[in-house]
């Protein structure tokens, strides 16, 4: 297996990866691009990707070893008896601080790769509640209950809050310390600002199964270090900011 992938939990049936950001979970329609499933190919023999997630968001995935544990796994999800839980930084602060979004979703158009909410989409529902404040951003735990295509990406971009970072339901731009600390000046020993975050802001967290043996899996990963790090400087100047208004 490639250096520096995480395995998060493996059984002789199955196993959980943490993805990092922007490798593709399987191989595209080409098949040219390096995937999380050609990687684990390498190691494992055959294997079955349960489910996917887009490729630049990270988190936990889980893969089969055998035809009978991906379609034991599969049909969980098929049924909804999984749970996934995310994290992702949105622009705005999304109120109600606590909801339910459930506009069906579809193929956009005239776009190829892009989906829109639409009334003759698929039945579609993610859950999400706002843990965070940091004006002008939010820190949001979403539980997609349905797994369409780029889900909670649309869905957060439906009601006018969308992920940071995010190149296509988004304005894709970098989140910069320039942005949050007042008075910010460039190094001289850089040229230019680097980015804080310069990566889809959403974290596949968790990821509870129900094992063949009757088990209940709970899979967690942590947010990789750059979400982590603008976590950080986010509730840094945040504070600041509220300690100058006492």
């Amino acid at each position: 297996m490639k250096k520096g992938l995480q395995v998060l939990a493996e059984t002789d049936h199955w196993i959980a990866v943490n993805k990092p950001a922007g490798l593709l979970s399987v191989p595209d329609r080409e098949g040219k691009e390096e995937s999380l499933k050609t990687q684990l190919q390498q190691r494992l023999g055959k294997i079955w990707p349960v489910h996917r997630l887009d490729r630049d968001t990270s988190g936990v995935i889980l893969f089969a070893k055998n035809e009978d544990t991906h379609r034991y796994l599969s049909m969980q999800f098929e049924q909804r008896t999984v749970q996934k839980r995310y994290g992702g930084l949105v622009i705005g602060k999304p109120l109600p601080l606590e909801d339910s979004i459930t506009s069906p979703i579809k193929e956009h158009h005239a776009q190829l790769g892009k989906m829109v909410t639409h009334r003759n989409g698929k039945p579609s529902q993610t859950n999400y509640i706002v843990a965070e404040e940091f004006a002008p951003y939010s820190w949001v735990l979403f539980e997609p209950i349905t797994g369409r295509t780029h889900q909670i990406r649309v869905h957060m971009q439906s009601i006018g809050f969308p992920l940071v970072c995010d190149t296509l339901y988004g304005d894709g731009l970098p989140l910069y310390l320039s942005r949050l600390k007042p008075g910010y000046k460039i190094s001289k020993h850089e040229e230019s600002e680097r980015p804080l975050l310069n990566r889809l802001a959403l974290h596949a967290m968790e990821l509870i199964f129900t094992d063949a043996d009757g088990k209940q899996i709970t899979i967690q990963a942590e947010l990789p270090k750059e979400l982590q790090v603008t976590l950080l400087q986010l509730r840094k100047y945040a504070r600041q900011k509220n300690t100058s208004f006492r």
